[in-house]
């Protein structure tokens, strides 16, 4: 797919401070493919420019966190307009899923080359509302909403490590009723997660081995207890990607989660509140520009 006109949608506060206009001038300077850029606003969300462009523009560029880049998504899904990610968060954890490079000037780069393809990405919904990542409850959800806004800014990822600390000491172990295609099941545990990507944010590393963002399938993750044991095993799956009975996963198309009393959760980046979700997956529902070694 060759690309005419592109326009790069920024977020002037996401985490990296650098001269991204200076960087993308500099990486088109001797390019035949003309580009517009828009700055996100208080009062012009990423979702209100995207609606703007679809059909005004080959491909949207996305510069900021994965808050960024699943609004866009969001606001993409379902349509023949692609999306590309330039990294400029804490986590980047859809760029580090699709092999994005973390660095600006090289993320440019595989846009003004030819080494490139259009990945093709399943995303979910729940409760109506479509997310690219996943949904979290229990103390994955705890540990994103506690974690400290300044020591993000100063630490990065490493706020949420803390957090996880904080959020480990006092988790209480919830039942969930769930349905997973069709199939009943009562679990108790301290978190689960409903998850489209695998990874966490860090490095390479992924939540379970075998999950993938083009299967058309989600993946069900409870974490049954918080004792040491349990989190050291649970250490140890992540790294070695393995997989450890104290983690239970599952994979499905449709899953319904309900709960004794309303608990928050997290949508991508977003904190809601419910007592019962209704998930289902959108396979092939957006298409990302990604760097053209990969193997789809």
């Amino acid at each position: 797919m060759e690309f005419k006109h592109i326009h790069f949608i920024i977020n002037p506060a996401s985490g990296k401070e650098e001269p991204i206009l200076s960087y993308i001038n500099k990486a088109f300077a001797h390019s035949d493919i003309k580009w517009d850029v828009s700055i996100t606003r208080k009062d012009k969300s990423i979702s209100d420019v995207v609606q703007t462009l679809i059909g005004q523009t080959d491909l949207i560029v996305i510069y900021g966190g994965d808050g960024c880049v699943t609004e866009t998504a969001a606001a993409l899904q379902g349509t023949n307009t692609p999306m590309a990610i330039i990294p400029a968060g804490t986590a980047n954890v859809m760029a580090k899923e699709l092999a994005i490079p973390l660095d600006t000037l090289a993320a440019l780069e595989v846009l003004t080359g030819n080494n490139y393809q259009i990945k093709t990405v399943d995303m979910g919904v729940v409760n109506g509302d479509p997310f690219l990542l996943r949904v979290n409850l229990g103390i994955m959800a705890d540990m994103i909403l506690r974690a400290d806004p300044t020591l993000k800014d100063n630490i990065g990822q490493l706020a949420y490590g803390i957090s996880a600390i904080k959020t480990l000491a006092d988790a209480e172990p919830v039942k969930y009723y769930m349905e997973i295609d069709g199939k009943k099941t009562e679990e108790t545990g301290v978190s689960l997660t409903i998850t489209n990507s695998g990874n966490i944010g860090i490095s390479d590393y992924t939540l379970q081995p075998g999950i993938s963002i083009t299967d058309g399938l989600l993946d069900v993750i409870l974490l049954k207890d918080n004792d040491f044991i349990t989190m050291l095993k649970v250490a140890g799956s992540t790294l070695l990607q393995n997989e450890t009975e104290a983690v239970k996963h599952w994979k499905a198309r449709e899953i319904v989660v309900r709960m004794d009393k309303e608990q928050c959760f997290i949508c991508d980046d977003h904190e809601v509140t419910a007592k019962q979700l209704f998930i289902k997956v959108v396979p092939a529902s957006i298409m990302i520009l990604v760097p053209g070694s990969q193997i789809n």
